[in-house]
C-alpha cells in the first residue's frame, strides 16, 4: 500500500462531527512500515488532535522514531500544510530532508521537505547549555 493509499483509507475514519474537515496522514518509517493517523475532534476544542499527531504517535508506540517520506490528504480545494505544532512534531522524528506531500481529495499535491515548512526548527541543539 502507498502511503497515499493509506492516508486516504484512514482519513475516512476521522472523527470530525463539529468541523467536517476529515485529514488523513501517513509516515513511513526508517523500518519501511508505514503508519497512519487521523484527526480526532473534541466539543471542548482544541482538545482534539491532528492526524499527523496520531500517525507520529502510532509510530512511536511501535517502537520506532525516525521517519523518512509523509502524506497528508484533507477534503480542501487546495492542499493543506501541517499545521505550526505539527510541523514541530515531525521535525522531532525527521531530518530537514524527509518529503512532505500535502494533498487534497481531489489530487491535487504539493510537495516540500520539513525543512522548508519549518525553517528554524527548535531542535535538541538548542538545549545545549554554554
Amino acid at each position: 500500500m502507498t502511503l497515499k493509499d493509506a492516508a486516504t483509507d484512514v482519513r475516512q475514519k476521522a472523527y470530525a462531527p463539529y468541523s467536517n474537515f476529515q485529514v488523513g496522514a501517513a509516515l513511513r518509517a526508517a523500518s519501511g512500515a508505514v503508519y497512519v493517523g487521523c484527526n480526532v475532534e473534541n466539543v471542548a476544542y482544541p482538545e482534539g488532535t491532528c492526524a499527523e499527531a496520531g500517525a507520529i504517535a502510532a509510530m512511536v508506540a511501535a517502537g520506532e522514531t525516525e521517519m523518512t517520506e509523509v502524506y497528508v490528504i484533507a477534503g480542501s480545494p487546495m492542499p493543506v500544510t501541517p499545521c505550526g505544532g505539527c510541523r514541530q512534531k515531525l521535525a522531532e522524528f525527521g531530518k530537514g530532508d524527509v518529503r512532505v506531500t500535502m494533498a487534497t481529495t481531489g489530487g491535487v499535491e504539493q510537495v516540500m521537505t520539513l525543512a522548508e515548512l519549518l525553517p528554524g526548527a527548535f531542535v535538541p541543539a538548542h538545549l545545549a547549555r554554554d
